[in-house]
C-alpha cells in the first residue's frame, strides 16, 4: 500500500490517456441529483449548493424520479436557476443519473444525493484537487452520519468474493481493525488521510467528466444500491484512480428517499452485491458460491432483525402458552407431564401451531406494534380450535379445565408481554422522550419551540435553548437557555441530549461540521434548519419527535396483508396444479404456458391476481406480474399505458382478500360470457 505523500506524487504524474487533458467545456462543474419523495432534504441541499458554488461556473440538474410530494412543483420557482426533469416513471437510480449526464456541461461531474448537505468549501476543495491530480477519475470526501460518525461506505474496496463474505458474515465487525478481514469498508485504515481506494460513496461522487463519460455512466442493470461501486470499478479498469479526500465534509441523511417508499430494500441491496459478484467475478465458482450462501444468510438475519420485534412477541407467547399447559396439568393432574407419555411431544408442536395460526388471522405479529385486543381474540380462536381438536383426537383431548385454566394463564401471560413491550418503548423505545436542545434564537427556532409543544409531539423532551454566545437572559419562548455554542458538547453531556437542532443561520456550514464531528462520540443527531422553511422545520420536527414520514397507504406495503396474498396464490396454484388440472386444460389455449405460470404463482415468481405488464416498468411496493388483475378483465389492449399505471397503482394501494376474490369470479364471469 502506497504511504500518503507517495500517493500523491502518483497522482501528479500523466493521465492515462489524451482524455484526461483540461476541458475546453464552458462550464467548471455539473452537479447531478437524483430525487425521489425529499422535497424538504432537497430545498436544504440546493440551498447548501448556491453557497458552495459562488465563484465557480457550474450547473445543477435534478432528474425527479416520478416523485408524488410535489417536489418539482414546490421547488422549480425557488430555484430557476436549477434545471429540473420530470420523469413519468421511475427510473431507478442509475437510468437517471445517466439521462442528466449526457446533458452535462461541465468539466467536472458531482453525483450527488438529494438528502446531503455541503461546506461552503467543498466544491472548491475538490475542484483544487481534481486539477492537481489528473489522474484521478473520481474522488470522493468525508461523508458524515447527522451524529457526526464517519459512513464507512465513503471509502471502500470492492465487493470481491472475499471482502464480501467477511462483510455479509459478520467477520468485518468482529475485526474492524484487522487488514485482512476489514478490507470492504477500509476500517483499518485512518479517516483523517488522503489515499487512493477502489471505491467511495455514491452519495457523493466527483468525477472527471472525460472518465464518467469514457465509462458510460452507470450501469442500468443496477436500479438502486451497488451501482456506484460498478461505476468505480470500470472508471478503475479503464485506467483512472480513485481517491478519498477527507480535507472537507458533508452531511448526509441516509436513506431518506428509501424511507419514503415501500421498496424491498434488503432484497435490492443483497441483490446488487450478488449482481456485482456475477459480472466481475464470475471465474471464482468456489468462492462465488460461499459468497452467495453468506449473502442469503445475511438477507435472512437482516429480515429477521427488521421483524425482530413481531418475532420477539411471538417467542414468547409461546413460551407463555406453553408453560401454561404445564402448569394446567401440574393442577389437574399433579404432574407437569400429566398426559400419556406418547402424546408428547405431539400437545406442544399442535398447540405452538395452532397458537400461532390463531394470532396470524388476527393479524397480530403482522403489525409494527403488538395488540392486546389481537392476542384476546386470537386465543379466543385458540380455544375453539382446541376443543374442536379434542373431540376427533381422545388420546390427546384435554380436559375442559385443563383448557380452561390453559387459556387463562395464555391470557395473562399474553398481557403481561404486551405491558412489558409498551413499557420499554415508552420508556427506551422508540416512543421514549427524545431529549431535544435547540441552537438559535430566531424565528425557525420559535416555530420549532411551538411545534414541539403540541400534543402529538408529546414524546419531545424540549430541554433547552443554546445560544451562539453568553447572554444575560435566562429564557426564549420561555424555554430555559442552557449555555452558549461553545460549551455544546459538554452541554449535551450534562442534559443527556439526543436531538440537536441548529437554527442560528449566521454559523458558517464548516463549523457547523467542525462542531459535529467534535460531538461524535457522544451519539446525539444534528438537524440543521438554517433554511426557514415550513417543509423543513415540519420535516426536523417530526423526526426529533419520533414521527415516522407520512406514506399512501399501500396495503401490499404491509406484512399481514403480503403473508394473505402469498397464501391465496400458494394455495389457488397448488389446487390448479393437482385436482383442478383438467379445468386447466379445458379452459387455455396453451396447457404447456398455463401450467408454466401456475408454477410461477407457486413458486411466488407471479401472483394469481396481480399487476399488468408494461415495458420498462418498475412496479409498485410488492406487486408481481399476475395471471389475471384489474387491467387483465378491463380488456388491456383498448386502455392507454397511463390508465394500466393508474389500476396497478389503485391494487397495490387497495388490496385486499376480498378484492382478489372480485376479480377473480369478475374474470371468470366475463370469460364465460365471451366477453
Amino acid at each position: 500500500m502506497l504511504s500518503q505523500n507517495a500517493q500523491q506524487a502518483a497522482l501528479e504524474t500523466a493521465p492515462p490517456d489524451s482524455k484526461s487533458q483540461p476541458s475546453t467545456a464552458p462550464l467548471d462543474l455539473t452537479i447531478i441529483i437524483v430525487n425521489y419523495n425529499v422535497k424538504d432534504f432537497l430545498l436544504q441541499c440546493l440551498r447548501s449548493i448556491d453557497l458552495a458554488l459562488r465563484s465557480i461556473r457550474g450547473e445543477v440538474i435534478v432528474v425527479d424520479n416520478h416523485s408524488i410530494d410535489g417536489s418539482v412543483r414546490y421547488l422549480e420557482g425557488l430555484f430557476p436557476h436549477v434545471q429540473f426533469i420530470s420523469l413519468k416513471k421511475n427510473l431507478g437510480f442509475a437510468r437517471a443519473n445517466n439521462l442528466a449526464l449526457e446533458r452535462a456541461l461541465g468539466e467536472f461531474v458531482l453525483f450527488l444525493n438529494p438528502d446531503t448537505l455541503l461546506e461552503e468549501r467543498t466544491l472548491k476543495v475538490l475542484l483544487a484537487y481534481m486539477r492537481r491530480c489528473p489522474k484521478v477519475g473520481m474522488c470522493g470526501c468525508r461523508v458524515l452520519n447527522p451524529d457526526g460518525t464517519l459512513q464507512l461506505a465513503c471509502r471502500r474496496s470492492y465487493p470481491t468474493p472475499w471482502a464480501a463474505f467477511c462483510k455479509v458474515s459478520g467477520l468485518q465487525k468482529l475485526f474492524p481493525k484487522s487488514r485482512l478481514f476489514a478490507q470492504y469498508n477500509q476500517t483499518f485504515r485512518s479517516e483523517n488521510e488522503t489515499y487512493f481506494v477502489d471505491a467511495i460513496s455514491g452519495s457523493f461522487m466527483f468525477g472527471r467528466a472525460a472518465a464518467l463519460k469514457q465509462t458510460r455512466g452507470f450501469d442500468t442493470d443496477y436500479f438502486m444500491y451497488g451501482e456506484d461501486l460498478d461505476l468505480c470499478y470500470r472508471v478503475s479498469k479503464a485506467g483512472w484512480k480513485i481517491a478519498y479526500v477527507p480535507d472537507t465534509s458533508v452531511i448526509h441523511y441516509k436513506g431518506a428517499s428509501t424511507r419514503r417508499s415501500y421498496l424491498n430494500k434488503v432484497a435490492i441491496f443483497y441483490g446488487a452485491m450478488e449482481l456485482f459478484a456475477r459480472k466481475h467475478h464470475s471465474g471464482s465458482t468456489t468462492l462465488l458460491y460461499f459468497l452467495r450462501l453468506g449473502i442469503l444468510l445475511r438477507s435472512w438475519l437482516a429480515h429477521a432483525w427488521r421483524y425482530r420485534r413481531s418475532l420477539l412477541v411471538l417467542s414468547f407467547d409461546l413460551l407463555g402458552m406453553n408453560g401454561a399447559l404445564l402448569l394446567a396439568t401440574k393442577l389437574r393432574f399433579g404432574s407437569y407431564l400429566g398426559f400419556p407419555p406418547e402424546s408428547y411431544p405431539i400437545v406442544f408442536i399442535a398447540l405452538s401451531l395452532i397458537t400461532v395460526g390463531s394470532m396470524l388471522a388476527t393479524g397480530e405479529y403482522l403489525e409494527p406494534r403488538p395488540s392486546l385486543r389481537r392476542a384476546v381474540v386470537g386465543l379466543m380462536i385458540n380455544f375453539f380450535l382446541l376443543s374442536a381438536l379434542t373431540n376427533f383426537f381422545k388420546d390427546y383431548a384435554f380436559s375442559r379445565g385443563v383448557l380452561l385454566m390453559l387459556i387463562s394463564f395464555g391470557l395473562v401471560s399474553s398481557a403481561l408481554i404486551r405491558i412489558m413491550v409498551a413499557v420499554y418503548d415508552r420508556s427506551l423505545g422508540k416512543e421514549a422522550d427524545r431529549r431535544i436542545a435547540i441552537v438559535g434564537t430566531n424565528e425557525a427556532a420559535a416555530q420549532i419551540v411551538r411545534e414541539l409543544q403540541t400534543a402529538e409531539r408529546r414524546n419531545a423532551d424540549l430541554v433547552g435553548i443554546v445560544t451562539r454566545s453568553e447572554t444575560d437572559q435566562d429564557s426564549y419562548c420561555e424555554i430555559p437557555i442552557v449555555g452558549d455554542l461553545a460549551h455544546l458538547p459538554e452541554l449535551i453531556e450534562q442534559y443527556r441530549l439526543g436531538e440537536i437542532i441548529i437554527t442560528d443561520s449566521s454559523i458558517r456550514r464548516k463549523d457547523i461540521m467542525d462542531l459535529i464531528i467534535r460531538a461524535s462520540a457522544l451519539s446525539a443527531r444534528f438537524h440543521v434548519a438554517l433554511d426557514y422553511e415550513d417543509i423543513v422545520v415540519s420535516r426536523i420536527v417530526n423526526e426529533v419527535a419520533g414521527i415516522e414520514p407520512t406514506l399512501p397507504p399501500y396495503n401490499l406495503g404491509r406484512m399481514r396483508y403480503r403473508a394473505a396474498k402469498r397464501t391465496f396464490d400458494f394455495v389457488v396454484s397448488l389446487f390448479l396444479l393437482t385436482a383442478g388440472l383438467p379445468a386447466v386444460y379445458l379452459s387455455t389455449r396453451s396447457f404447456r404456458s398455463a401450467l408454466k405460470k401456475l408454477w410461477g404463482a407457486f413458486t411466488g415468481k407471479y401472483s394469481i391476481i396481480g399487476l399488468y405488464p408494461l415495458d420498462g416498468e418498475e412496479y409498485p411496493v410488492m406487486g408481481k406480474i399476475g395471471l389475471t388483475g384489474l387491467a387483465h378483465i378491463s380488456k388491456p389492449s383498448r386502455l392507454s399505458p397511463q390508465v394500466i399505471r393508474e389500476l396497478n397503482e389503485y391494487y397495490v394501494q387497495q388490496y385486499t382478500l376480498t378484492l382478489d376474490f372480485d376479480i377473480l369470479f369478475k374474470g371468470l364471469f366475463r370469460k364465460s360470457n365471451g366477453s
